[in-house]
């Protein structure tokens, strides 16, 4: 049994064969678009965190290399323990030397060696000294003498700048001739990734660097990143809120791409499949019992409707799948497991943190608790809307009444003076409450009066045995 979602093989001959997304498609528009565009350019996709970037750019990658195209891939975040980018990114491109472009490979590292060389400080600490012998003195041969100092210090700066200025046309110049070397049409796509999630100052250099010593034709620079943090990034730089981080972005990305969202429907039945949920749920064991056949069922009614309506990230989908999973070892085969709302709950503990905590520490009144749960859960779309979420809130406020101290416990049912069922509670998710009543009733009549949500919320918070069978 899995209680990790791995990096997703990718099989060499068909690159998009092991992706649940259907984003093969989007791909192919991305490889249409650098064949068309290939004089160089930068292509940015734009995505939050979280949504399959990284599985989708080495994916395409492949069907680029696939399709006779040179590629690089650079992880960003990876390599920002220097301070230089330009070193890495050279680095990257030695991948592509052969004998026949080695020499001209060298040329292009000869060049950049003059890029990254600054005036170091200890060049101007010996100038000074040259003139100044006596730095405690403050005497007009001392001050001449810082003076001419300084003056020699900036004539070096004006070489060193003039020096970097004309190197920086060679290098773009040897650079474009080493692209070249490859002899096909096709340009070279360098993929750089996690960028967004980088120091600051390194983030910056990169765009920085791209821009001047790597704009040249014959080579696409494509930039995976969330755009809202690379901004964020941009302003730490440079210390201010005020920067429109923006337009600063749009001096490097040429053209902005973003991938289609995927289906969440089709990524739940996948993770369903992938974390094994079959093979608890419909065990032999458990299929002979009335009450659990429904259980996979209301489990992914549950999870299409509260990951299609709050907006999930793919990355937040598979936490809250693995922990369910995980939460699942601790029950026996024959436990009841309200898979509804053990659903609702592992959500809430990952997602609605500060409202996990108060359920869990029982703060909330129950008037309180429904108007949260309604809050969360309530919908227009009720004809297309399978799960029943009355139902749902009604077990969580029932089980939630009676893991209460006897002081704070209310009837959740009683009777008018014409003798119909009514509630004290107002749910949110209904116009009159004669629903919320019955539902309360049929819980009553199941005989759930002895089952608290400390039932459920232990397990959720591990404080249960968990029992991992490896599959």
């Amino acid at each position: 049994m899995k209680i990790k979602h791995h990096e997703i093989e990718i099989p060499q001959e068909k690159p998009f064969a092991n992706c649940k997304l259907a984003r093969e498609p989007y791909a192919r528009v991305l490889s249409d678009i650098v064949s068309t565009f290939s004089d160089g350019f930068v292509l940015a996709i734009n995505n939050e965190w979280g949504t399959g970037k990284t599985t989708f750019v080495k994916m395409w990658q492949q069907q680029l290399r696939n399709d006779s195209f040179q590629t690089i891939y650079f992880n960003a975040w990876e390599n920002d323990f220097d301070n230089n980018p330009l070193v890495a990114l050279m680095s990257e491109l030695e991948t592509l030397t052969n004998a026949k472009n080695e020499k001209i490979f060298k040329s292009v590292v000869e060049k950049g060696a003059v890029l990254v060389k600054n005036i170091a400080p200890a060049l101007a600490k010996s100038l000074i000294k040259k003139y100044l012998v006596d730095i405690e003195g403050i005497t007009v041969d001392s001050i001449e003498s810082a003076t001419k100092a300084s003056t020699e210090i900036l004539e070096e700066e004006i070489k060193e700048y003039s020096s970097k200025k004309k190197t920086i046309v060679e290098f773009r110049k040897e650079l474009e001739n080493f692209v070249n070397q490859a002899e096909n049409e096709k340009p070279l796509i360098f993929i750089v990734d996690e960028l967004d999630r980088c120091r600051p100052n390194y983030a910056v250099e990169v765009l920085e660097q791209i821009k001047h010593f790597f704009s040249v034709s014959g080579i696409v620079f494509v930039l995976s990143i969330d755009k809202k943090h690379l901004a964020s990034a941009v302003k730490g730089f440079y210390g201010s809120e005020q920067i429109d981080s923006n337009e600063y972005l749009r001096r490097f990305i040429d053209l902005e791409y973003s991938i289609p969202k995927p289906s969440t429907k089709d990524f739940i039945k996948y993770l369903f499949e992938y974390y094994s949920f079959r093979d608890f749920f419909s065990s032999q064991e458990r299929m002979q019992f009335r009450e659990f056949q429904n259980d996979s069922e209301n489990f992914i009614l549950m999870a299409d409707f509260l990951l299609t309506k709050s907006n999930t990230t793919l990355r937040q989908q598979e936490r809250i799948f693995a922990l369910t999973r995980l939460v699942l070892c601790s029950f026996k085969i024959k436990e009841y497991t309200f898979p509804h709302l053990l659903f609702l709950l592992v959500y809430l503990k990952i997602m609605k943190v500060d409202l996990y905590q108060q359920i869990d520490n029982g703060e909330l009144s129950l008037q309180e608790l429904s108007d949260s749960i309604g809050d969360l859960m309530f919908s227009e779309e009720k004809d297309n809307n399978r799960i029943n979420t009355v139902y749902v809130e009604a077990l969580l406020l029932w089980f939630y009444n009676n893991t209460r101290e006897y002081r704070k416990k209310i009837d959740l049912l009683a009777r008018d003076e014409e003798g119909k069922l009514t509630t004290p509670i107002q749910s949110k998710l209904l116009r009159d409450n004669d629903r919320l009543a019955s539902y309360f009733e049929n819980i009553d009549r199941q005989r759930y009066d002895h089952i608290k949500l400390d039932f459920l919320l232990k397990r959720i918070n591990l404080t249960e045995t968990v029992t991992i069978q490896q599959i």
